[in-house]
């Protein structure tokens, strides 16, 4: 009997210590994936502060240059709607383009993503063709038709990345940023104890820094400047090319 007893007690040890192994070791993955999912994070959020920078520095360039938005079109509305209040139909007209061709813009971008599989690299060439394109089209005066292209390559970008790790994202407008910055402010205040809403803040200095550095480009080197983002773009369509496939489906989402 003592000898069974003994023999029991030693497999209801076993099993325990096997049991504990294995939860440790199910709770070792977890930690790891866990922190795989934080690096993606904050990858996916490098990317886009990249991308916003890239919309920040053309839509200051544009608009120093024609006095047009290239990205903004919240304000580029504002303007047809003053404009057209106030008889200017030439540059209600004008401005009116403009937003048709950064919705075609959006449709470029969407087809293009579906076209290639749904990979980022080949989009961001295509922005970067098309900025080049401005560059090229622009010869010191404000001609409207040198800022079609660079339009029509905000247009696509916003398809290149809509949430990161199911965070929503702009890249070419913050309006939605700061606003889901806001709201995540207010439920702080509220008690709800989540500050993933501090990530939107990250588009949003994306653009501001690269508004800052297209100014300043357009001002010191008003020939060359859409040159800049054109390149910005060809890096960045570079660095994508080398992202997993897997990575880009699970932190680069689009809807």
């Amino acid at each position: 009997m003592t000898g069974g007893s003994g023999e029991r007690r030693n497999g209801e040890d076993g099993g325990a210590s096997g049991d504990r192994g294995r939860f440790s070791e199910l709770g070792l993955k977890a930690a790891m994936s866990e922190r795989r999912g934080a690096r993606g994070t904050v990858t996916g959020f490098v990317f886009v502060f990249a991308i916003s920078m890239l919309a920040g520095i053309s839509d200051a360039i544009g608009f120093l240059a024609t006095g047009d938005f290239v990205s903004f079109m919240s304000g580029n509305t504002t303007r047809f709607a003053i404009a057209f209040a106030d008889w200017r139909f030439d540059d209600a007209l004008r401005i009116a383009m403009i937003l048709a061709v950064f919705v075609l813009g959006n449709m470029i971008g969407a087809i293009a993503l579906h076209v290639t599989g749904y990979r980022i690299w080949p989009l961001l060439l295509l922005v970067s063709a098309l900025l080049a394109a401005s560059g090229i089209l622009f010869d010191g005066t404000h001609t409207i038709f040198a800022l079609v292209p660079a339009v029509l390559a905000m247009g696509a970008l916003n398809s290149a990345v809509e949430s990161v790790a199911g965070h929503p994202v702009s890249l070419t407008y913050v309006t939605g940023a700061l606003s889901r910055l806001g709201k995540g402010l207010g439920r702080l205040v509220t008690g709800t104890r989540n500050f993933a809403f501090l990530l939107h803040v990250v588009p949003w200095l994306g653009m501001l820094v690269g508004a800052i550095g297209g100014a300043f480009l357009q001002i010191a080197l008003p020939q060359i400047a859409f040159y800049v983002p054109a390149g910005l773009a060809a890096g960045l369509a570079l660095t994508a090319f080398f992202l997993p496939v897997q990575f880009e489906q699970d932190y680069l989402g689009r809807t």
